[in-house]
């Protein structure tokens, strides 16, 4: 089994959040993100007007309104249920239970029984360091409890670690704790503190075996309503409950956050395109994906485009319209093929300002062998052709070792500033299982920014003296190298050719994805959060306050982001200053616009695609985008157009 990191170790980066003052999500309010996709309000924190005692008109007297939550506080309350009823629908709340307290949150309740958990199952909530229930919670009451996914055992199998077959993911009795609930005629998901607990459909094989082996067999219509009421249980003990946000989800569908649709296009670039030293069909027969991990113009006057692709190549083309892509670099020879482990290979690339004068690249790329590893590299351009590299010029700027396959991250920039960043994903495997995004004595789950036209001693760099945790303002154990932190798996990572603003999508784990504007010093709440939620129980999690994403969607939306590039170009006016970023999963692709100054979003907007799933963007000197997607022909990269 892997060694974890110290509980002193994980503190420091707490202490270190708990330094910067920063907003945090408001009480009983919707999210711009949140309202755009159909979540509605069930508590305002000042009435409990959508809500009702079971079998009642009102709310018992036990029921108060304290603090922004509603509060079970004393005897005489009885279970409440919501004065609607619904069908297919998610909840999602925040709860805080009292020392060795109990009560349960139920769906589908129908009055015509004696008791709510006489039709309705109950999703347990206690304390599980206290109470004395052997259901903990989060569970399906005597049906479901967690279970470790397949995808998470694939990845701890690779270093032999080894995580609980059953999560704890609660926080102590006193904290507040969200859950989300899913339940459609389809499926249904609960997660605790941001973490999957189980998946189940009402009325299956499985769940009617659940229940025959359940004290509520007993019951003919326990789990049979396919509508009605959410109940919060009176359990006789002090709970609170808040943050309490519901969804309708019409034939099982979320609706997309979305403003609109712009009335774009997309084209593809190079229709005729091929690729020097590539061929679509491997020695064995089988088919060879290039998968494209960057599409960018140089600072050298020219109309040239360097395309990246995880295999190990950066290919040069002529500028739009080119139809040969001619080999740039070709390192495929020490890169970790991706298509062994879908999320190794070359992953980022950035030129030196002055490439035209330097000629260097620098390259960020998992090195064949083991132990697993990082290589940022940096790569001179041939003295006697402006269209090669020389594979024999790399020099090692940084090593770091990576303990699992997964969330290797890598994109990388120069910003306005003319220092490299470079966006670190968590190191891998299931939430965060070494605490490594909150913990300041590796780069892990950080960006961090060098300067790599100067060296400090034992070093292939310089750490820019304002560096938010450089010289005066270090923390001992603390790397200097780190500009922000908090992050799970950084795809892309993009500079604002107009403001100079570091944008970062970053991909979240079971429930939210994100976008984030990258700000010095800042602590992005990966894994104490994702998004704006709670996840997990990490020690010291309580005090940890963290940057607010400036964008949030859900899985029903979309399960893996893809960065983009703030649009500069001059051929969508209406575009201009939107954010252009897209989901790998679900193949949607959208136009963010963003206040900064005021911290709001304007609108978000859907542009019209062929749901493929988007791996990158690209940007051409003009600051036109590209959309691109993998592809066995080499030509899937399309241009958004008028």
């Amino acid at each position: 089994m892997r060694r974890l990191i110290t509980f002193s170790a994980v503190l420091l980066g707490f202490a270190l959040a708990a330094r910067i003052s920063l907003a945090q999500t408001p009480l009983n309010q919707l999210t711009e993100s949140e309202r755009r996709s159909g979540w509605k309000l069930l508590f305002d924190g000042q009435t409990a007007d959508h809500w009702r005692g079971y079998k009642k008109d009102k709310i018992g007297d036990g029921w108060v309104i304290e603090d922004g939550a509603i509060v079970r506080k004393k005897g005489g309350a009885g279970d409440i249920i919501t004065k609607e009823q619904f069908d297919s629908f998610e909840i999602q709340l925040e709860y805080n239970i009292s020392k060795g307290g109990n009560s349960g949150l139920m769906f589908h309740v129908t009055e015509e029984l004696g008791a709510p958990w006489q039709t309705g199952p109950e999703i347990q909530i206690q304390d599980n360091v206290d109470g004395h229930d052997p259901q903990k919670s989060g569970w399906l009451y005597q049906l479901y409890k967690p279970s470790k996914p397949a995808w998470a055992k694939r990845f701890e199998a690779q270093v032999g670690y080894s995580s609980p077959e059953v999560d704890d993911a609660t926080r102590p009795a006193g904290q507040w704790n969200h859950m989300y609930l899913r339940v459609t005629a389809r499926d249904g998901e609960l997660c605790l503190n941001g973490v999957s607990y189980y998946k189940f459909q009402k009325g299956s094989d499985d769940w009617n075996k659940q229940v025959e082996k359940s004290k509520f067999k007993q019951y003919e219509q326990f789990g049979k309503p396919t509508k009605g009421h959410i109940c919060l249980q009176d359990h006789g003990n002090l709970v609170s409950f808040r943050n309490i946000k519901y969804r309708d989800l019409p034939d099982g569908k979320a609706p997309e956050p979305i403003d609109g649709v712009l009335e774009l296009k997309t084209v593809e670039a190079f229709p005729e395109l091929t690729y020097e030293g590539y061929e679509p069909i491997d020695d064995s027969g089988k088919t060879q994906m290039i998968r494209p991990m960057q599409l960018e113009s140089v600072n050298d006057g020219t109309q040239r485009l360097f395309l990246t692709s995880q295999a190990g190549m950066i290919h040069v083309l002529d500028g739009p319209g080119a139809k040969k892509a001619k080999m740039f670099l070709d390192i495929r020879d020490r890169v970790h093929q991706w298509r062994k482990d879908d999320e190794e290979g070359l992953l980022g690339v950035a030129f030196h300002p002055k490439f035209k004068e330097n000629g260097q690249v620098f390259v960020y790329y998992n090195p064949e062998g083991k132990p697993r590893g990082i290589h940022l590299s940096r790569f001179t351009r041939s003295k006697d052709d402006p269209n090669k590299a020389d594979p024999d010029s790399e020099e090692v700027i940084l090593e770091l070792k990576q303990p699992f396959s997964n969330h290797n991250g890598g994109p990388m920039g120069f910003g306005h500033d003319g220092y490299l960043y470079v966006g670190m994903g968590d190191g891998g495997g299931r939430n965060d299982p070494e605490r490594s995004a909150q913990n300041l004595s590796n780069l892990l789950g950080t960006v961090f920014r060098i300067d790599v036209d100067h060296k400090d001693p034992g070093k292939n760099y310089a750490i820019p003296a304002d560096n938010p945790f450089a010289g005066k303002n270090n923390i001992p154990g603390a790397l200097q190298e780190i500009y922000a932190y908090g992050f799970r798996n950084p795809w892309r990572l993009t500079f604002d050719r107009k403001t100079g603003a570091c944008w970062l999508a970053d991909v979240g784990q079971d429930i939210w994805e994100e976008i984030d504007i990258v700000k010095k010093g800042g602590n992005y709440g990966w894994s104490v959060r994702e998004g704006t939620h709670n996840f997990n129980n990490p020690p010291g999690a309580s005090e940890v306050k963290t940057v607010q994403p400036v964008w949030e969607y859900d899985h029903q939306i979309g399960k893996s982001i893809t960065g983009g590039y703030v649009y500069r170009g001059k051929a969508i006016p209406e575009l201009d200053g939107h954010y252009l970023y897209g989901d790998y999963v679900s193949g949607k692709l959208w136009a963010l616009k963003f206040d900064e100054k005021a911290g709001a979003v304007e609108r978000n907007m859907s542009i019209p695609w062929n749901n493929l799933p988007i791996v990158a963007f690209g940007q051409d000197a003009d600051g036109e985008i590209y959309v691109m997607t993998p592809t066995a022909t080499g030509r899937g990269i399309y241009k958004i157009v008028k």
